[in-house]
């Protein structure tokens, strides 16, 4: 967890009072084993807005009951904090049961949030954690055999929005996009593609029990009707057929991508990687490190010594390559352009691969915490209460263009964020179309537009807005500006935890907090210096609010 300075402050001035606390229960005390002091936010802010449970971890070697001692340390940062700046922000200390301190912020640093995110606007919650160092994010890479499904719209949602959060950390990020350009899948493609086109000029061939059915290939095959006619009819050659399919296909995966509001800053193609000889040279480098060895005629990699359950070919006995020889190279290359870490975001049939790649990458010298493999699990789509059935081969699927022309971008986005990526999402098309307090999309935006409305209400009346924290005193005002306050370290838990869904969550907490404020005060009333005062209160929400939404990628709007 990254902390900001009261925190610093609290940790500080509690490693002080554990260390005064041992010297007086001891005459000769020994030095504590090292120990960790952790705050966190507490759930009910009848716990405070900081709370640790220090007290509990260190109880038995200091000899005490995790309450007693937890008094103890107390006491000694009451006695201490009237020569430090924790007198000046925290407002009381309390401890409870089994053994936790909680710390209660005061009234005026609270509000000091505001000044700060009036100061810093959309970069309030920005921070160096990652000091500029290099790293890369690949994810969607799907393989372009046919439309980008829902499934690949929620990797998209959750990479693009990680990408996001980490650059808002201080990361230069590359966002990269592997292209599966070569293989059996392709030929394939380029074979359903033919016969489709056979069929259009009227020639009627067998289709494979293999090939991709979807509607999606005649609309490929009548395009190369159009440009080439009848030329091709007796070409048994793919090439041609793969290569038109391949632009077809790309080009509607990447109009897809950039209407969802995705970007890729490198395409990386398959082919390019075979041709260039970086596979034979990743494993010629893997064998001068003693980590390839021959047997039956085929090429094999030790992957068993780095924790892979058996070894795996890498060349296969008629000489050409198997999946993991360019995956091998292709992360060998990330390395070799100056990446310090890289990212992985890989669909859940890809998760019993992971050990084979972190074993590459760990006998090609590389640390195993440099490399970081996310596995999103799939998204069902809920229509009428009805799960779709889906079958990318079979052509039966729903396609990331269909959802975003029925729902649009934003809530698309949104929806696709509302789980953690380890847990299936369940994405209800008929519950996000409803504009009630039930659907979480609708929430968060109708609580940016009513910020919006109030401010400029206030433009149109010409008033100002002016702080004045000595009158923002109601218990929901101080709920507000203390989840204002968690917005920084928000951000840097989900970067921390490469998970987006943090931020999403924070959001709605966010959005819960300011309705309530909302429905049981006026903002703007008859008492003027409390109108300015709930104004930059409520104009400090809608700044947070969009920061947010700007990392997940969803844009919010002014008028509902």
């Amino acid at each position: 967890m990254h902390y900001g300075g009261i925190e610093h402050n609290i940790i500080s001035s509690l490693d002080r009072a554990i260390s005064a606390v041992s010297a007086g229960l001891n005459s000769h005390p020994k030095p504590l084993q090292k120990f960790k002091v952790e705050l966190e936010a507490p759930k009910g802010e009848s716990h405070g807005d900081l709370s640790t449970n220090i007290a509990m971890k260190i109880a038995r070697e200091m000899g005490q009951e995790p309450y007693s001692l937890a008094n103890l340390i107390k006491e000694q940062l009451e006695t201490g904090s009237r020569t430090s700046r924790l007198k000046e922000v925290v407002e009381r200390i309390e401890t409870k049961p089994p053994g936790f301190i909680n710390f209660f912020l005061s009234r005026n640093y609270l509000c000091e949030v505001l000044l700060e995110i009036e100061r810093k606007k959309d970069c309030f919650g920005r921070s160096g954690i990652g000091r500029g160092a290099r790293l890369q994010v690949e994810f969607v890479s799907a393989n372009p055999t046919g439309p980008l499904t829902i499934a690949h719209g929620r990797q998209a949602a959750i990479g693009d929005s990680l990408a996001n959060i980490l650059d808002f950390v201080g990361y230069n990020v590359t966002r990269e996009y592997y292209m599966n350009d070569l293989g059996t899948q392709m030929d394939i493609l380029a074979n359903s593609i033919r016969i489709r086109y056979l069929e259009s000029c009227g020639v009627s061939e067998i289709f494979p029990e293999d090939g991709y059915k979807g509607s999606y290939i005649m609309d490929i095959a009548k395009a190369f009707n159009r440009k080439f006619g009848r030329k091709y009819i007796k070409t048994k050659n793919l090439k041609l057929f793969r290569e038109f399919g391949l632009s077809w296909i790309l080009n509607d995966i990447k109009k897809d991508l950039k209407d969802f509001g995705v970007r890729f800053d490198v395409w990386y193609s398959e082919s390019s990687l075979r041709k260039s000889g970086k596979v034979e040279n990743a494993v010629r480098l893997l064998k001068k490190r003693g980590y390839i060895y021959e047997k039956d005629k085929a090429i094999w990699f030790k992957s068993q010594a780095f924790g892979d359950d058996k070894d795996r070919v890498v060349f296969k006995s008629d000489g050409s390559p198997t999946y993991l020889a360019p995956d091998i190279a292709y992360h060998l290359d990330k390395y070799r352009r100056g990446f310090k870490r890289i990212i992985d975001i890989w669909g859940p049939d890809h998760h019993g691969y992971i050990p084979r790649i972190r074993a590459a990458v760990k006998a090609l010298g590389y640390s195993d915490d440099s490399m970081s493999v996310l596995i999103v699990q799939l998204a069902t789509l809920i229509r009428g209460g009805e799960a779709v059935s889906m079958s990318t081969r079979a052509g039966e699927y729903v396609t990331l263009r269909q959802v975003m022309d029925e729902v649009g971008k934003d809530v698309a986005r949104f929806c696709f964020l509302m789980r953690r990526l380890s847990s299936h999402l369940d994405f209800d098309l008929d519950a996000v179309k409803v504009e009630s307090q039930e659907n979480p999309v609708y929430y968060i935006q109708y609580a940016h537009a009513r910020i919006w409305s109030l401010l400029e209400h206030a433009r149109k009346a010409k008033l100002s807005t002016k702080l004045d924290s000595r009158l923002l005193k109601e218990s929901e005002e101080l709920e507000l500006l203390r989840t204002l306050r968690r917005f920084p370290n928000a951000v840097s838990l989900s970067a921390d935890n490469l998970e987006p869904y943090i931020i999403l969550q924070y959001l709605q907490d966010l959005a819960t907090t300011f309705h309530s404020f909302y429905t049981k005060h006026k903002v703007v009333s008859d008492d003027l210096n409390l109108s300015k005062a709930r104004l930059v209160l409520v104009d400090c929400v809608r700044i947070v609010l969009a920061n947010g939404l700007c990392l997940l990628g969803v844009s919010l709007p002014k008028k509902m």
